[in-house]
């Protein structure tokens, strides 16, 4: 009732303080009602992605649903992309709003590095495999688990759009399976680059406009990438809800959905050849 997707059609840029409303809440009663707990508080990091994913579904489901109904009345591959594109820079601001907010609070909270334990695990992972054990505890989290073999910068970019692909491929099968669910994919993601964020802030404020600068040169394709691919498999979902499998009216979503597809594939490429030679050159 608050926001809806016609609306954010009209005035994306609001989804971004939508965004960052949801995330501050989600780490508010995440830290004063779990951060306590002997057991939950060692999960802060994944307890804060579900309350942004219990706020956030409504909104993606009725999006992805209207989504749907322009493949239905607009014939034309520009046309329909042109269309969707509305709904993908929306969903942008909304994931803006998420990183914006998580790496606002990484830094001002002193204990932020235990309310993203999960995320900073995860940041040690991909950029530290060979030092994780010493990653992890430089940045306050102890007892961690496994560390992972070195990845030489040969093999950088193969590895950086490997794993760019396997997120793409895990986000339209949750959207499949759950119409609106890629947005959990989508938050976790959020949530770990926030902590890269803060990281690379090193705990500062001042830092902090640069932090988002090194990370979105390359991570604005790769997020429009995943919102392509999530809005393609939750096209489908709901496809398979409301319309015969055989009629002639599915094929034609299906169709539109793998032109989403591949256009998610493409922009993760071209996020990759960023990442590896352009970000490092500038950062």
């Amino acid at each position: 009732m608050l926001v809806n997707p016609k609306k954010a059609e009209k005035r994306p840029w609001e989804m971004f303080f939508i965004g960052a409303f949801y995330a501050t809440v989600s780490l508010l009663l995440v830290k004063w009602i779990f951060s306590g707990d002997p057991v939950l508080s060692k999960y802060t990091g994944i307890l804060v992605v579900t309350f942004v994913v219990m706020f956030s579904i409504p909104f993606i489901y009725y999006a992805i649903k209207n989504e749907e109904e322009k493949d239905l009345q607009i014939k034309g591959f520009k046309l329909l992309l042109k269309e969707h594109t509305k709904a993908l820079t929306y969903f942008m601001f909304l994931f803006m709003g998420f990183i914006v907010a998580f790496s606002f609070w990484y830094i001002v909270f002193a204990d932020g590095n235990q309310n993203f334990r999960a995320q900073i695990e995860t940041y040690c992972i991909i950029n530290k495999p060979a030092y994780f054990e010493e990653c992890v505890s430089e940045y306050g989290i102890k007892h961690v688990s496994k560390t992972t073999a070195f990845l030489t910068a040969k093999d950088k970019i193969v590895n950086i759009f490997a794993n760019n692909i396997y997120v793409l491929i895990f986000t339209l099968v949750f959207s499949l399976l759950f119409g609106a669910g890629a947005i959990f994919i989508l938050a976790w993601n959020a949530s770990v680059i926030s902590a890269a964020i803060g990281i690379f802030s090193e705990s500062n404020l001042a830092n902090l406009p640069l932090g988002l600068m090194r990370y979105m040169i390359h991570g604005v394709p790769e997020i429009g990438a995943y919102f392509a691919g999530a809005l393609a498999g939750g096209i489908i979902s709901i496809a398979v809800i409301r319309h015969d499998i055989h009629s002639e009216k599915f094929w034609i979503i299906l169709q539109d959905s793998l032109n989403l597809v591949i256009l998610s594939v493409v922009l993760l490429f071209a996020a990759a050849l960023i990442e590896v030679f352009i970000t490092p050159v500038l950062f």
